[in-house]
């Protein structure tokens, strides 16, 4: 897998997708083999994977952040953008991978023509500062991310993603299973704090989500849309946290796809309205 150095002795794993000059970005610890920031690629858009600083063959770290760690992810995606000679970009990601989104978009807002975050949240951090992970480690009993549907093919897609990932974690080194990443926009550190940082995001902003997700739940997700100025938000019934990710993956590209041509035509999040 490609590098690229974003900082002196920080090197981060990459793969690219697709061709031309509509750039997506996306920042994550993975990327399943079956999810829909990898089919964008299929869909006339220029895909780059970013793996999260820390994590595989990205450069392994033995320090804490505190609360910058998406500070650091943050700058690590412009960096690489930068390093690849990419001006503008949509970025895309998922749960933690939104998270950094937020983080470019209050940060480098120059450098976005769109955002698209599924099950973004963000967290209210006056719930606490612990990631869904840490909480579980600590013997915290957490519900489950997914409930079970009746959709055959989607329990495959659940089962393929499931052991791809299983392996993965069988060979993760122990400084990258103590990482704690903690939650977006902490450094933040009010929930009051965080609603009007919202508020002063002007990137076209698509956010998806569903109901049954107990991570990024509804109430964060209508929080957030209420606050960002310029935002679609669809919310999905009977799914849960790796919905729009990794499981109804042609439906999300399909809003995605929808969405963006929108942004790029017309600067505007909905379809334009010919009299």
């Amino acid at each position: 897998m490609p590098k690229v150095e974003v900082e002196k002795g920080i090197e981060i794993a990459y793969e690219e997708l697709g061709s031309g000059d509509k750039y997506i970005i996306s920042y994550m610890m993975d990327f399943p083999p079956i999810c829909s920031t990898r089919e964008m690629a299929n869909n006339g858009y220029h895909v780059f994977l970013l793996t999260n600083r820390g994590i595989g063959e990205s450069t392994h770290l033995y320090e804490d952040y505190g609360n910058y760690w998406f500070e650091k992810f943050a700058d690590d995606v412009v960096h690489f953008a930068d390093k690849m000679g990419i001006d503008k970009f949509v970025y895309m990601g998922c749960s933690h991978g939104a998270g950094t989104g937020w983080h470019v978009a209050l940060k480098y807002p120059e450098r976005l023509t769109a955002i698209v975050a599924m099950v973004g949240g963000p967290h209210n951090i006056d719930e606490g500062s612990w990631s869904y992970k840490s909480r579980a480690a600590a013997g915290i009993k957490m519900p489950p991310i997914d409930p079970v549907t009746d959709d055959e093919a989607i329990e495959r897609r659940k089962a393929i993603n499931g052991a791809w990932d299983r392996e993965r974690r069988a060979k993760q080194a122990p400084e990258e299973l103590a990482l704690d990443y903690r939650r977006p926009m902490i450094n933040y550190e009010t929930e009051a704090n965080v609603q009007e940082a919202l508020k002063t995001i002007q990137t076209p902003t698509l956010m998806i989500g569903c109901l049954e997700d107990p991570i990024s739940r509804p109430d964060l997700m209508l929080r957030t849309a209420q606050c960002i100025p310029h935002g679609k938000t669809i919310l999905y019934s009977q799914f849960g946290h790796s919905g729009p990710y990794s499981q109804f993956v042609e439906e999300t590209v399909h809003e995605v796809c929808f969405f963006l041509k929108n942004v790029e035509e017309t600067g505007r999040v909905y379809a334009k309205v010919n009299q």
